[in-house]
């Protein structure tokens, strides 16, 4: 049974003889009252604020869980980023190596290209110097036949007389 402070202020005792004063316990019964109502409204308060720290618990475990869920999904999220940054980095690695063998096998093949160029062109060179050279040696021996021929037979006095085309400075020599 509650009993409020409006009921212990109405309360009222049957007058006995020998009883109690009626004004010690009317006063006494006033301030129980008065008492018991202050009692009551820190009851209240104590209530209210209760209530709102569970709600501002509530609030807090939420902003907590929240946060805690941040962190993990932040945690995940770097745990993923290096994840991808070490792919991503053995990748541009492996491109790199692709690339520099590429390149080296491409500069070997040039080399080796420049190098068969390089002994087409010696041959050549040495071919050209062979028929030069057989070329030259060809009209020396043709020059040397033509002396010969002036050797053995004998200059008659206009040949003498006549320059020889050899024997004139404007004159070019033979070419086959």
């Amino acid at each position: 049974m509650k009993i409020t402070p409006l009921e212990i202020k109405k309360q009222r005792f049957a007058a006995k003889m020998r009883g109690y004063d009626q004004a010690e316990v009317e006063a006494f019964l006033e301030m129980v009252s008065d008492e018991y109502e202050t009692l009551i409204n820190e009851k209240n308060r104590l209530h209210e604020e209760v209530t709102r720290l569970k709600v501002q618990l509530r609030d807090y475990q939420q902003v907590e869980k929240t946060l805690q869920e941040t962190l993990m999904n932040a945690q995940e999220n770097v745990s993923q980023a290096r994840e991808n940054a070490k792919r991503e980095a053995q990748i541009i690695l492996r491109e790199s190596e692709l690339k520099a063998e590429k390149t080296l096998d491409d500069a070997r093949e040039k080399l080796d290209r420049m190098r068969n160029d390089l002994s087409i062109l010696r041959a050549q060179k040495d071919s050209f110097a062979k028929r030069l050279k057989h070329l030259l040696e060809s009209q020396i021996e043709l020059i040397k036949v033509l002396e010969m021929d002036d050797i053995s037979y004998p200059k008659t006095s206009e040949e003498t007389a006549r320059p020889r085309p050899s024997d004139r400075p404007d004159s070019q020599t033979v070419k086959s």
